[in-house]
């Protein structure tokens, strides 16, 4: 086989089976027609290195094949990139967010850890960073390639520009700065007034939801591990926790309702703060949670705590009384397994009661809001 056809077989091999053949013989002339006048302005044969030399003025085979090629010639167009980079920008912002804040929590479980748990930390978010990058390329390249464009990209409104402060890390400075001005900053300069700032505070507010929540939900599923969560020392020694079969029964439900979270949350960074959406959107969510709280309230057992051969549950709700004689559990002198576990159960129960309590508040701000808009 001489150099021209190794060539034009070299083309051929990227193009499509049902134009392969006019293309290359498209392509043969051409190289053919360019050596017969090298030729014979020569007056002699070409060699094969004399005739590799016009084959690379012709160019290289995958340039060449890529000319002929119908479709997008890049994998992700001019017009999608700048989505694709906002989605690369904001994503990258939200993964180191929530690393920073597991190393954080980590580091307060585990002191003794700090090295560890930043190796983990930067192999979180390096790990994370190649995922959402190839998820965004994929996502973008199959969209150049089947020529398809959502609502999002063409119906675009001037109300949801809020959302793209995401990819700005002075936003996210601003919102940890803490201040309303501070916080006003995520909506448009031209916004003024208290209602400004409201919403402003209320887009940092979902900004940090998003990070605990994203936290949380990568917890829950394994991705990330605290070891202090699952161990902890008392004068004793040391104290592994094992959770409770109600934990593995609501598994799903929990997963469920802390993605409804975080994307209500997302739904109100995008809209530029809370408005009738979201508050409708909080309503179900609220009740959600009260239901969840509810049925952990109801098992009465949350945990198992082991030291040795001793084994001691963490129990509460319904089963004990939610008043001083519970509160006086948390004044116990001492510092054994079966004290801890009663002291414990003490502070779970509390706190069951008081987020059944701020959900239904919830539910009842809300409800207030939708009304009184409507009315205005």
């Amino acid at each position: 086989m001489d150099v021209i056809e190794r060539y034009l077989e070299a083309v051929a091999a990227q193009l499509s089976v049902e134009d392969r053949e006019d293309i290359v013989a498209e392509l043969r002339d051409l190289i053919l027609s360019r050596i017969e006048a090298r030729e014979e302005e020569l007056g002699r044969a070409l060699s094969d290195e004399e005739k590799e030399a016009i084959l690379h003025e012709i160019g290289h085979p995958l340039i060449v094949a890529a000319r002929y090629r119908k479709g997008p010639d890049s994998l992700i167009g001019p017009e999608l990139f700048p989505y694709w980079l906002f989605g690369a920008k904001a994503g990258l912002i939200v993964i180191a967010a929530v690393q920073v804040l597991g190393l954080m929590v980590h580091v307060l479980g585990a002191p003794a850890d700090f090295g560890r748990a930043i190796s983990q930390g930067f192999h979180g978010f390096f790990s994370g960073a190649l995922t959402l990058l190839g998820a965004l390329t994929l996502a973008g390249a199959i969209m150049e390639h089947y020529d398809i464009k959502p609502a999002w990209l063409t119906k675009w409104r001037v109300r949801d520009l809020s959302a793209f402060g995401l990819a700005d890390p002075a936003k996210w400075g601003a919102s940890m700065a803490g201040t309303e001005k501070a916080k006003a900053e995520w909506l448009s300069r031209g916004m003024k007034g208290a209602g400004a700032k409201a919403q402003g505070a209320r887009v940092a507010d979902a900004l940090w939801s998003i990070v605990f929540s994203g936290v949380f939900l990568l917890w829950w599923m394994g991705v990330i591990r605290f070891d202090g969560l699952s161990q902890f020392m008392l004068r004793s020694g040391e104290v592994a926790v094992a959770a409770a079969p109600v934990w593995s029964t609501l598994y799903g439900v929990i997963l469920a309702w802390v993605i409804a979270g975080l994307v209500v949350d997302a739904v109100t960074v995008a809209r530029g703060g809370a408005d009738r959406v979201t508050w409708v959107l909080r309503i179900p969510l609220a009740g959600a949670g009260i239901w969840i709280a509810w049925r952990l309230f109801e098992a009465g057992w949350w945990f198992t705590l082991t030291q040795g051969e001793q084994v001691a549950k963490v129990t509460g709700g319904p089963a004990d009384r939610i008043g001083t004689e519970l509160l006086q559990a948390l004044r116990l002198e001492g510092r054994g397994l079966e004290e801890t576990a009663v002291t414990l159960g003490a502070v779970l129960s509390w706190v069951l009661v008081i987020a059944m309590i701020g959900y239904g508040f919830s539910i009842a701000q809300n409800l207030w809001r939708i009304a009184t808009a409507r009315s205005r």
